[in-house]
């Protein structure tokens, strides 16, 4: 049935429909009213002829002209004479200061709308070869930290953020938690990263790399794999592959991330990544160290490049090839990664390299020059793994890994010892699947922090000790304060007795590491500190997830601090082609060293030393260590 509207009520829709049309109908609007305005009373001036009292009759255009000028400026009609020539044109002047408050409310309007809408952050980017981070996190400002660091040589790089938070909030904290930006430009938008439209605001078809954070939210993991999805399926992405690095959190979640993310795709697992540094670090005090100066981008870093340079040697030559830089491995054609090969394995033409250098430009194949003295090597002597006691303090989600991680390495008859005050720790407990026979749980009840409790362990019998926070039950600032009081109880202990201790902590926020460090132990694990430099190095590096995956692997080549003593003798100066050479004889690769009698230690890495030039001599007394990559304890 058809409707029986008036001509006027649909005028008069017409009409509301184009004033709802934004800024710039109500300008055409107001350029048509004054174009009527203009046209209507020059019209009346040229038919009555009307003009000044001592002028001449105008024309149609002059007469226009003669509104148009006092429509714009109400001063011009004040030289105007004859009384009937002034009535009209105070008319003209009165609609005309109409017209132009009306336009300049308009205008002054819109533009305020518009820095509303730019304040909003939801103009596109028109960025090229940037990086995109998505989500918001406590992990933020490390990574962006890091990759400012990574940009350096770059020009003009560019991070551009997306988070479902304020755009100018997000630019101000990011200003106060990061001094130096150097020549990085950081660029703010708002939106929701699983969304297909705001994700197109960011650029995704030009970026050079794409990172995603764990966002705080009740379940993560499913809003990290879903950005991924929306990133690799969309609909208009581009056809070459998006360089991708995700953060998940709990590792059942890992093997969906995979298949939503392909090849596209590196996945951080950070609780898994944090409990095998920590079970390495544990076992090894100053290994932390060397994780850390292989993960940030301020010292030495690693990366992969094309073999064809030494196409047809042997891995062992390979070792040898390098003065500023370490070869430690090989990516095969197949994408797979072998760290630490046989020193006779011979190099394709196909395969990468993975070297340790200091940047991918210091990278050069200049090698050794004349022999090798090999008199003052040592022999080799065997690494017998005795049973071990752990002391772990406190309790968080990533416990079980790390009691699971630990018993892939111990002898028979070690001991785990857990002691915390959460909750239903008999029932969490009780979930730990142990990876071997090799590990027995030693489950206590009681208050980790308290000084009685501690003294009443002997902490300094046991040979490695875990502090945990109790994020899960505590917010972050009141975890960590739990973990530094727990720190200061064992320092007082091992003071009181004139022994070091060796012990590895947690901490939850990274600001608090400067005060966990007045405990004095050896090493120092921060979460958050951790899984950002591991993120911003897969960003850089599609292979990097791999390479440190292989690192950690007990079934792959790992990192050991030996005695520098089982490769030359104590007292001797050699360079680092004899050391490099005395760790191949064993086959093993030396990528650094640590001195435990240095006073200055800028980075503070107690001592660590990696990838220094071959052709740099060191002298080595007790208590030094040698770093290397070896696929036994």
């Amino acid at each position: 049935m058809k409707n029986n509207v008036k001509f006027t009520s649909k005028l008069r829709y017409w009409f509301d429909q184009t004033m709802a049309a934004g800024t710039g109908a109500l300008i055409g609007w107001l350029g048509i009213i004054s174009l009527v305005i203009i046209m209507v009373f020059g019209a009346i001036i040229a038919l009555t002829g009307l003009t000044q009292a001592d002028g001449e009759s105008l024309t149609f255009s002059e007469a226009m002209w003669a509104s148009l000028m006092r429509t714009l400026d109400a001063g011009t009609m004040g030289g105007d004479t004859g009384w009937v020539f002034r009535f009209v044109m105070l008319l003209v002047t009165l609609a005309g200061i109409f017209v132009v408050s009306t336009l300049i409310g308009i205008l002054s309007s819109g533009i305020e709308n518009k820095l509303d809408e730019l304040r909003k952050g939801r103009s596109q980017v028109l960025e090229e070869e940037h990086t995109i981070i998505l989500n918001w996190s406590p992990s933020i400002f490390d990574v962006i930290a890091e990759l400012v660091i990574a940009n350096e040589s770059r020009r003009n790089p560019r991070i551009v953020v997306m988070a479902d938070l304020d755009k100018v909030e997000m630019e101000d904290e990011i200003a106060a938690k990061i001094d130096d930006l150097k020549n990085t430009k950081v660029i703010c938008r708002s939106g929701d990263p699983t969304d297909l439209t705001d994700l197109a605001i960011v650029n995704p078809n030009a970026s050079r790399s794409i990172v995603i954070l764990s966002p705080d939210a009740t379940d993560p993991d499913s809003s990290v794999i879903k950005t991924i999805l929306a990133i690799t399926q969309n609909p208009h992405r581009r056809t070459e592959k998006y360089r991708i690095a995700a953060e998940i959190r709990d590792v059942h979640n890992a093997e969906l991330g995979a298949i939503v993310g392909g090849d596209e795709t590196q996945l951080v697992l950070a609780d898994d990544l944090i409990s095998r540094i920590v079970v390495h670090s544990s076992r090894q005090p100053g290994l932390s160290a060397v994780y850390t100066e292989l993960l940030d981008f301020d010292g030495s870093e690693i990366y992969t490049i094309p073999a064809e340079p030494l196409s047809g040697r042997y891995y062992g030559q390979g070792c040898l090839a390098f003065e500023t830089s370490t070869l430690i491995g090989l990516v095969t054609v197949d994408g797979k990664v072998e760290l630490n090969p046989a020193k006779d394995r011979k190099i394709l033409a196909e395969e990468r390299l993975v070297v340790i250098a200091e940047d991918d430009d210091a990278i050069e194949v200049k090698g050794l020059q004349g022999t090798i003295d090999t008199s003052m090597f040592n022999a080799a002597r065997s690494n017998v793994i005795q049973p071990e006691r752990t002391l772990l303090l406190g309790w968080n989600r990533r416990a079980p890994l790390i009691a699971t991680e630990l018993s892939r390495f111990v002898a028979p008859g070690s001991v785990l010892t857990i002691v915390a005050d959460t909750p239903d720790l008999a029932g969490k407990t009780a979930g730990i699947r142990l990876a071997s026979d090799n590990l027995t749980l030693d489950i206590r009840n009681a208050n980790s922090s308290s000084r009685a409790e501690i003294r009443a362990l002997d902490p300094l019998s046991y040979d490695h000790i875990l502090v945990l926070g109790y994020n899960e039950d505590l917010d972050p600032q009141p975890a960590d304060t739990r973990t530094l009081v727990t720190l200061l109880h064992l320092r007082q202990v091992a003071e009181e007795a004139g022994r070091r201790s060796s012990v590895v902590s947690e901490m939850i926020d990274v600001r608090n590491r400067e005060l966990a460090e007045v405990s004095k132990a050896d090493d120092f694990v921060v979460s958050n500190k951790l899984v950002s430099l591991m993120l911003a190095q897969a960003a850089e590096n599609e292979f990097m997830s791999r390479i440190f995956g292989s690192l950690l692997d007990e079934e792959g080549a790992e990192l050991y601090l030996r005695p520098a003593s089982n490769y030359v003798q104590p007292g001797a100066t050699v360079d680092f082609y004899q050391l490099t050479l005395a760790g191949l004889m064993r086959g093993e690769t030396v990528i650094g060293y640590r001195q435990r009698g240095v006073t200055v230690d800028e980075r503070r890495l107690g001592g660590v030393k990696i990838n220094p030039f071959k052709s740099q001599k060191v002298t080595f007394s007790e208590g030094d260590q040698v770093v290397v990559l070896a696929s036994n304890g």
